[in-house]
Parts: structure tokens; sequence; C-alpha cells
């Protein structure tokens, strides 16, 4: 079988989709399979990947994505007669007559899309209509949770039976680090004078990061020696001088070779969203045996379980606060959290969410 996959997601600096694929692809990379091949097509680079000759990469050079998507990508696909275009990114080329696999992350933009930070007036009509267009003609359909299975299946109004609901795991490199050392000189590369609380991910307004930045603020004298590692971009269009804090250090995107180290070097991670699909952040961090501050709305409840401080009211700046020091400074409840936490990830492996989507694709 031949398998033509939209890998764009891959391509400069890499969020949350294309860390799904990568993770896909590795796992592939890893299987007995003789007589599948895999297509990987490129919008404007091709990244080092690290995978076998089993994943040919073609370059397709376009600087849209909406003609590299509805136009260049079928073409290339009919061209190269795959028998299955794996699209990961929300999105299938609409036009296009073979048959398609299409991983539906969340639907946020079509549920809530009041929460959704629009980049233009184009994107709010394009990917709401194109999202569903490819929803309705695909022939299988993932999603990371139940949460948005239901979704999908209530808002876009298709057959349950091809919507099916295969968690995202955790890489291996997500773990406890034992040498201390690492964990010094990581402070040290981000300027962290002692210790500290994390937040990681693309800042968007559902997120409340300004709500999160002021609870700390209020207690920050009382946590005289913690600072507040914030990273992502800068969606919300929070004001610069939000971020102005001594003990706040900003900045729009580290190394992902950093992130397990500064999971583990934080002495809390906050990560309070109104809607998630799925929320790796939370549970990469618990992998990390670092304690989480959550919501308990939309997936986050599947995924962390009861490993985490829940935050009932993610506007509450008070109760935020008080989830913020009591996270800090509870040592038995930080205990039973770290312990629950690495249980809890047990259930997510990449290695058979892989398996069971490659599975799938196969039968198709």
């Amino acid at each position: 079988m031949k398998i033509g996959v939209d890998a764009h997601s891959l391509e400069g600096k890499r969020t949350g989709v294309g860390r799904v694929l990568i993770n896909l692809l590795k796992q592939w990379d890893n299987f007995d399979l003789s007589d599948t091949k895999f297509i990987l097509y490129f919008k404007k680079e091709i990244p080092e990947l690290n995978l076998s000759n089993r994943f040919e990469k073609k370059l397709i050079n376009s600087d849209s994505n909406a003609l590299f998507i509805h136009y260049y990508l079928p073409l290339a696909a009919k061209k190269d007669k795959i028998d299955l275009l794996f699209c990961p990114s929300y999105i299938s080329p609409i036009f296009y007559k073979g048959k398609t696999a299409l991983i539906l992350h969340d639907i946020i933009y079509q549920s809530h899309p009041e929460m959704y930070n629009w980049p233009s007036f184009w994107d709010r009509i394009l990917l709401k209509e194109f999202s569903k267009i490819s929803a309705k003609k695909t022939e299988i359909i993932f999603t990371p949770s139940k949460f948005s299975q239901k979704e999908v299946i209530k808002h876009y109004k298709i057959n349950p039976d091809k919507v099916f609901n295969i968690p995202w795991g955790v890489d291996n490199d997500f773990k406890i680090i034992e040498d201390n050392q690492k964990l010094i000189e990581i402070k040290e590369k981000y300027k962290i004078k002692d210790k500290f609380i994390f937040y990681i991910g693309s800042i968007f307004n559902r997120r409340h990061l300004p709500e999160v930045i002021k609870a700390f603020k209020k207690i920050s004298d009382k946590l005289s020696n913690y600072q507040f590692l914030i990273v992502g971009n800068n969606y919300a269009n929070i004001p610069e001088q939000e971020f102005n804090h001594h003990k706040i250090i900003y900045q729009e995107y580290l190394s992902g070779k950093d992130l397990v180290k500064l999971y583990n070097a934080a002495d809390l991670t906050i990560y309070l969203s109104d809607y998630e699909g799925f929320g790796l952040p939370p549970l990469e961090s618990i992998a990390c045996g670092t304690p989480v501050i959550i919501s308990r709305k939309a997936s986050i409840p599947e995924v962390i379980g009861e490993a985490g401080i829940y935050v009932k009211n993610n506007s509450d700046i008070n109760e935020i606060s008080e989830a913020i020091y009591m996270g800090l400074t509870d040592q038995n409840l930080r205990n039973d959290l770290i312990n629950k936490g690495l249980e809890q990830v047990k259930k997510f492996s990449w290695q058979k969410s892989a398996k069971e989507i490659l599975d799938l694709l196969l039968k198709s």
C-alpha cells in the first residue's frame, strides 16, 4: 500500500500538530511493514527527520497553505498513484477524488468560534467550511479524545462509525531526569535564579494567561524565590507590559531538546484552558514528575485524571493564586500528585496509538 502524508506541519518551528505527526512517523518506521510505502509531501522545505528509506520525501514549493493543500498536494498524490492520503492538520484537499484519512485534533473553530484566535477574516471562512467539507468526504477521522470525538459527531453530523478516538502518547524522552547538573544548566540558560513555574504552548485567549500572570504577581512576594517562565507565540495579543515583571521570563519559542529539561526543572506547570482537544503539555509535565494546575473542562480530565490540581473558574485570579501557592508549598499534596501522575501517564503510548491508526489506514 502507498500512503501519502501531508507533512507540511513538520516544517519550521514545530508545534502540536507537527509533534503528533513526527511521533506517528517514528513509530511506523519501527513497524514491520514490508508492503507499505509512505510519501511525505512538504510545502517549502524538507526538514531533517531521521526516518528510513521507507519514507520518500517530496518538496512541492508553495508559499500558500491553501494552494499547497487544495491544488499542489492532490496533483502530486494523483501523479504518484497513492492509495490513501493522510491529512493530520484538520483539512484535506476538498476537490481530491481519492481516499483520505483526517485528524481533527479539535474543532473549536466550529463549536466555539468566539474562543478561537482567528488570523484573518479568510481563515474564519475557509477553516470552518473546508474542515467541515473534509470531514464529510473523508473515509476515516481520528480524534485524540472522547470529548473531540463527540464534538465532531455533534457539530458535523457525520456517521459515528468513521470517527475513531485514539489518544496521543508521550514521547519516551519525557521522563524524570536524575542528573541534577542538567537541571542547573537549563535554569542558567533561561536565566532562572532558583525555582519557577512553567507555561508552555501557543498563547490563546482560551488559555487565560493574563489571569495566570495576575495571580502569580499577586502572590509573588510570598514566593520570593520563584519565577514564572512563559513560552509560546502570543496569538492573544497580550500587551507587552503584562510580561514586564522582574520575576517573569517570556519568549516565543524554545528548542525541543530543552523542553524535557524545563519540565523537570520546574516546580509546577500551569495550563488553564476552556477548550482542548487533548492537551499534550500537562501530560508531558506529569510524565516528568512535575505537578500541573489545570481545569476540569473539555478533554483535560480524560488526559490527567486525578493527577492534577483543578481550578473551577479559569478567570478567578484569587482561586488561581491559591492553587499556585498550594501546589508549591503543600509537600504532601505534591508527592501525591507526582505519584498519581507517573501512574496516569502509563495509560498513553505512541506505539499503541500509531499501531491503531495504521491498522485502520491499511484496512481502508
